[in-house]
């Protein structure tokens, strides 16, 4: 399993939001390099966003999550055309970072 993790849930239908891009940043002075993209599966979720053997440096990273293209799929209108969580990698251990999604607002937390 990747180091990073992550699942969204529509809190809306009650359902994981399938097909929402996401991209993992890392920290690099005062800009952000982008270090890996997937998009997540019918149940939500991106299990494989780095490859199994990779460590990540320790330091702050960043998810950005694309959730306009999400909601307009369906065409439903949206408030965030971008959630962007950034987190601080202190440990070599899993990170499991999930998003609770609805167009009008969204809550996130250190999963495991």
């Amino acid at each position: 399993m990747s180091q990073i993790t992550t699942h969204i849930l529509d809190t809306t239908k009650g359902k994981p939001a399938a097909g929402v891009t996401i991209a993992l940043l890392q920290q690099a002075g005062d800009n952000w390099q982008e270090i890996a993209r997937g998009v997540t599966n019918t149940d939500g979720r991106i299990a494989d966003l780095l490859p199994n053997s990779t460590q990540l440096e320790l330091g702050i990273y960043k998810m950005k999550f694309f959730t306009k293209e999400y909601f307009e799929q369906d065409g439903t209108a949206n408030f965030y055309p971008l959630v962007e969580i950034i987190f601080d990698v202190s440990t070599t251990e899993h990170y499991h970072v999930p998003l609770l999604l609805n167009p009008f607002g969204y809550a996130t937390y250190r999963g495991s």
